[in-house]
């Protein structure tokens, strides 16, 4: 058993009253402030003296900032500080891409943004200044607030960063750490291979599919509708300020069934299966292809494989990345290279005879390439081995929720 230590967020649902709501704005207001001042004072002081200025001395301004403008005070102050560390990260990441193009990739460096009123929506507590009790959360400075202990807390709580989506509604996320005895890798007894698509979501290699559920797409037509109304609408008018909030709650309606679809499914297979196996895919580089670029957004592969192999390192269970290197172009059969267009749906080997559904085929060499992987690196005593030999056994089929 090993010594290790798990970091996770907690995410709950606040209810702030009116007043507290005023304030948790009035908060954010403060803190897009902040950022946008010491980002034009950075912005200013290189275009004019050549001189950069360090977060550190940025920090050190926070008191005079409060005498010249006194409402600061009603924001906690490590909350200002660590706004002013957000907009160094912002500032790192910007000189880290320009150092990328200068060796030669290409990408925009992108360089910090002012922040508007819908693009800064949350503030930390990175140390103190909050209290969980009793169904309530205890802000500094703000009060106590209303929120939905769904699930228990576990482990000593690093950080509170309050939260603010474009439906107006409020989150608080805990980041935390636990001090946890890492089980062991599960002794390997079912095994799975899969291949994500577009035209059926999911596949395993003994051939069960799950449909891509494609919420984006189904709810596209009355999205176009509502968007229509909306730029029809006056300017800052409140009949807007309505059709805006009607737009992000149907945005936020098609994420939350995404998420929900994918953390059932990733659930499922890691309670059925002691090793997925599954491909690398090079996912930013296929939403390049402008004909398939929204339908692999909608599908969200990466936040299905992300949750996938999170979930399975808690489970103790085996999550293999294989390269996606011929994974379709390969025979399952008899390992002869089978040319094919995305448009052949079927695999059909001239060699061997073996005529298969081409994703099928790709789930198959997947669990091949995994259990390769896995058995040239000394884990053969989890159980590898004793399933290498029999290669052509029957997986056991997941149940659906």
């Amino acid at each position: 058993m090993t010594r290790q230590i798990l970091k996770k967020t907690y995410k709950y649902r606040l209810y702030p009253t009116e007043i507290q709501q005023a304030l948790l704005e009035k908060h954010l207001s403060l803190c897009r402030w902040i950022y946008n001042h010491f980002l034009e004072e950075r912005k200013t002081l290189y275009e004019n003296n050549k001189r950069k200025i360090t977060c550190y001395d940025q920090i050190k301004q926070i008191p005079k900032l409060k005498k010249e403008k006194p409402e600061l005070q009603n924001v906690y102050s490590q909350t200002l500080q660590d706004v002013v560390r957000r907009l160094d990260k912002a500032f790192q990441g910007f000189f880290r891409r320009v150092k990328k193009n200068k060796n030669g990739r290409k990408q925009k460096p992108g360089y910090p943004r002012f922040k508007g009123h819908w693009r800064y929506d949350s503030f930390v507590y990175p140390q103190s200044g909050f209290q969980l009790k009793d169904n309530k959360l205890n802000l500094s400075k703000i009060g106590s607030l209303k929120i939905k202990l769904h699930r228990e807390l576990e482990g000593s709580i690093k950080t509170l960063t309050i939260r603010r989506t474009n439906t107006n509604k409020w989150y608080a996320c805990f980041s935390i750490e636990a001090a946890k005895t890492g089980q062991n890798k599960k002794k390997i007894r079912q095994i799975v291979g899969l291949d994500v698509g577009l035209t059926t979501f999911l596949t395993t290699n003994q051939g069960e599919k799950i449909d891509n559920p494609r919420y984006l797409r189904k709810s596209e037509e009355k999205l176009s509708k509502i968007q229509r109304k909306h730029s029809k609408k006056k300017l800052k008018s409140s009949n807007r300020k309505k059709s805006r909030l009607k737009i992000a709650q149907l945005h936020e309606k098609i994420t939350n069934q995404r998420l929900d679809f994918l953390h059932k499914l990733s659930h499922q297979l890691v309670k059925s299966f002691q090793l997925i196996a599954f491909e690398k895919l090079n996912i930013k580089g296929m939403t390049k292809n402008k004909y398939l670029a929204k339908s692999i957004v909608d599908a969200s592969w990466n936040r299905f494989l992300q949750q996938l192999t999170y979930k399975a390192e808690e489970a103790g269970v085996w999550a293999v990345e294989v390269s996606p290197e011929n994974t379709t172009q390969l025979c399952s059969g008899c390992g002869n290279i089978v040319p094919k267009s995305l448009a052949i749906r079927t695999h059909k080997c001239p060699k061997c005879g073996l005529t298969i559904d081409r994703d099928i085929n790709a789930a198959r060499n997947i669990l091949k390439l995994a259990l390769t992987t896995v058995g040239t690196t000394g884990i053969n005593a989890c159980g590898v081995e004793r399933i290498l030999p029999t290669m052509k056994q029957e997986v056991t089929v997941f149940k659906r929720w």
